[in-house]
């Protein structure tokens, strides 16, 4: 009997699978075959695994990084998936976090800029304003209300990211941004980001605001989730995550 995927699950498992199909990745396996880590309760009315990492590579991509958590007596159900470009293009990474906690979903969606929007328009022409129209219908779903997220976590991300509470109709709905948002980031991917819109940034340039951006994205101080996530499954799961993520190694 196939499994029951909650809303949350399934979104992320879709998307995850479709891109994955898509790009020809490959799955990193742990010692075990299994995914690549499992996450352990670190709480005392949970015992055994809780969640998991898994890591993909392959095609055009750097890696791939998802994080699962499911912890049932807290009613929480999180999936989350970066898929990320390598550190000297310009091709924005893609992130989809898909999130119920108690009686609420929540998700977010978003393309991660790898130039400064601010100072580099031909940049944000070419690549990010293509995406209004799919960004202000995403916005207009009804059911949908702001996610608490701080002024230094918006501005670390994009203006186009859709981060959002949902009611469970709301939610059933954003599987049409979430397609809409996948398809312009795969025409990227093919097309590339041209000369013009780059100008005389260059890869060496590109890598290290990359590693600067991916730092302060998974910053414990910036993003609050890393201490919530600690006391589940503990600082050295935590730091192995953030050490995948940011992408040191690259």
């Amino acid at each position: 009997m196939s499994e029951t995927l909650s809303p949350p699950k399934r979104l992320f498992t879709n998307t995850l699978e479709r891109v994955v199909e898509h790009l020809g990745l490959t799955e990193e396996n742990g010692e075990d075959g299994g995914p690549y880590m499992t996450l352990v309760s670190q709480l005392p009315m949970v015992q055994g695994e809780v969640g998991n990492v898994r890591v993909f590579t392959g095609g055009p991509l750097f890696r791939v990084v998802t994080c699962s958590l499911a912890v049932e007596p807290i009613q929480l159900d999180s999936h989350m998936v970066f898929f990320f470009t390598p550190g000297n293009s310009a091709v924005p990474h893609f992130t989809l976090d898909s999130v119920s906690a108690g009686e609420h979903h929540a998700f977010h969606l978003d393309l991660i800029p790898r130039l400064d929007l601010g100072a580099n328009r031909s940049y944000m022409d070419e690549v990010f304003t293509p995406m209004t129209e799919l960004f202000e219908a995403g916005n207009a779903i009804e059911g949908l209300s702001p996610a608490h997220l701080s002024p230094r976590q918006n501005a670390i991300m994009s203006p186009w990211m859709l981060a959002k509470r949902a009611t469970d109709e709301a939610f059933a709905a954003i599987d049409v941004s979430v397609e809409a948002y996948t398809q312009h980031w795969f025409k990227l991917l093919e097309d590339g980001v041209s000369a013009a819109a780059i100008g005389d940034i260059t890869e060496e340039q590109l890598a290290a605001r990359n590693l600067a951006n991916k730092r302060m994205i998974f910053d414990p101080e910036i993003d609050p989730v890393w201490e919530r996530i600690t006391g589940m499954i503990g600082e050295d799961a935590v730091a192995a995550i953030r050490g995948l993520l940011i992408g040191e190694d690259e």
